[in-house]
């Protein structure tokens, strides 16, 4: 077989000019995220919910995701905890690992 000189073509989503080298632009996020230091009233609640639930202090991306719904949040929160660490076939540590496997795949900041 012959090698080819051709370059790759550039993916979707790469830079149009805009100072980034090819393929390297990164999305920008479409959902409002409250940072923990700007939530206030029901975000805030929300955000403290969860706080008590998890026993951590800050608030990851992925719960941030959901600030923009604070009703919703609280319950995806517990729908969560209901799913993922629930007793069952794997502890939460087996099942904290494959969801941080899964974010990485995804190429996910969370």
């Amino acid at each position: 077989m012959a090698e080819s000189n051709e370059k790759p073509k550039q993916e979707a989503g790469g830079s149009a000019g805009g100072g980034e080298a090819a393929g390297t632009e990164r999305l920008r996020p479409k959902i409002r995220v409250h940072e923990d230091g700007e939530a206030q009233g029901d975000v805030l609640a929300a955000y403290d919910f969860w706080r008590k639930g998890s026993g951590r202090k800050q608030v990851p991306g992925i719960i941030k995701c959901f600030g923009a719904r604070p009703d919703f949040l609280k319950q995806v929160v517990e729908f969560s905890n209901t799913v993922h660490f629930s007793p069952g076939h794997l502890n939460r540590r087996q099942k904290e690992l494959i969801a941080s496997y899964v974010s990485f795949l995804n190429e996910c900041d969370y």
